[in-house]
C-alpha cells in the first residue's frame, strides 16, 4: 500500500473563463499533517473545493488511496471518507450543537455514533457544555470547533481544514491547533490544512506548500519553510500569532 493518501497532479480549475488553479501538484502522505499557505486569493480554498469535487478540475488528476476521484460527484467523494471543515464554518445555525453533529455522522457508521460524539466532547469540552444550544448562538471559536467536530463524525481518513483559525482570538487558535495535533498524533488522522496563519500552520505540519496565483511555488518540510528567507519575508514577518 502506497504511503501517499492524496495525490494532486497538474490540476487546473476554472471559474467560467478565469483560471483559478494553474497546474497544481501536491501530495499528502498517510498519517501526516500537510499545510498549504499563501496570500488571500491565491487559490487555496479553490484547491480544497476541487478535491471535494465542486468545482471539478478541468485538467489534471486527483487520486485518493490510488483511486482516481477527479470526476466523482461530491457525495461519492465524501463516502470515501474525505471530510471537510470549510472556510467560514458553515454550520447549521438553527440546529443545536448535538443536531449539527448528527448531520455529520456517516450512515455507514451509526453504530459508533455515541462513541464518536463522546470523542468530540473530550476533544472540545466546550461543545459538551453547549450541546443543547443552537449553533448560531455560539462564539466564532465554538462554531469552528463544531465545524471540525461535525467533519470528524464522518470518521474520515483525510480531514480537510480550510482556514480554521480565521478571525479567532489567539487563545482559541491555540486550542484549535492543539486539537489538530491530538487528532494526528493520538488518532493517526491525516490532515490537510489551508491557513493564512503561516507560522502556526508550518510549525504544526510535517510538510508545507506555498501557493501563489494558483500555482505551488515552493514545498518542503514545515521546518524548512519556516527557515526559508523568502517564506519568512512574505508570510512570517510580524505573523507569529
Amino acid at each position: 500500500m502506497s504511503d501517499t493518501l492524496l495525490s494532486v497532479r497538474g490540476v487546473e480549475t476554472y471559474y467560467g473563463n478565469i483560471r483559478a488553479l494553474a497546474g497544481v501538484d501536491i501530495d499528502v502522505k498517510r498519517g501526516e499533517i500537510a499545510c498549504l499557505i499563501g496570500a488571500n486569493g491565491a487559490g487555496k480554498s479553490t484547491l480544497m473545493m476541487t478535491i471535494c469535487g465542486d468545482p471539478q478540475a478541468r485538467a489534471g488528476t486527483i487520486t485518493f488511496e490510488g483511486e482516481d476521484i477527479t470526476r466523482l460527484p461530491t457525495h461519492r467523494i465524501a463516502r470515501l471518507r474525505i471530510a471537510q471543515s470549510p472556510e467560514g464554518r458553515r454550520i447549521f445555525p438553527r440546529m443545536t450543537v448535538y443536531e449539527n453533529l448528527q448531520m455529520g455522522a456517516s450512515l455507514d457508521n451509526l453504530k459508533y455514533f455515541d462513541e464518536d460524539v463522546e470523542k468530540i466532547f473530550t476533544l472540545f469540552p466546550r461543545l459538551k457544555e453547549r450541546q443543547a444550544q443552537r449553533g448560531g448562538t455560539l462564539s466564532g471559536g465554538e462554531q469552528q470547533m463544531l465545524s471540525i467536530g461535525r467533519a470528524l463524525m464522518a470518521r474520515p481518513k483525510l480531514l480537510l481544514l480550510d482556514e480554521p483559525s480565521l478571525g479567532l482570538a489567539p487563545l482559541i487558535v491555540k486550542q484549535i491547533f492543539d486539537a489538530i495535533k491530538i487528532l494526528n498524533k493520538e488518532q493517526g488522522l491525516t490532515v490537510f490544512l489551508v491557513e493564512q496563519n503561516a507560522f502556526a500552520a508550518l510549525k504544526l505540519s510535517n510538510r508545507g506548500y506555498v501557493m501563489v496565483n494558483g500555482k505551488v511555488t515552493m514545498s518542503g518540510t514545515g521546518m524548512e519553510l519556516l527557515a526559508n528567507p523568502e517564506v519568512r519575508a512574505a508570510y512570517l514577518e510580524g505573523g507569529r500569532h
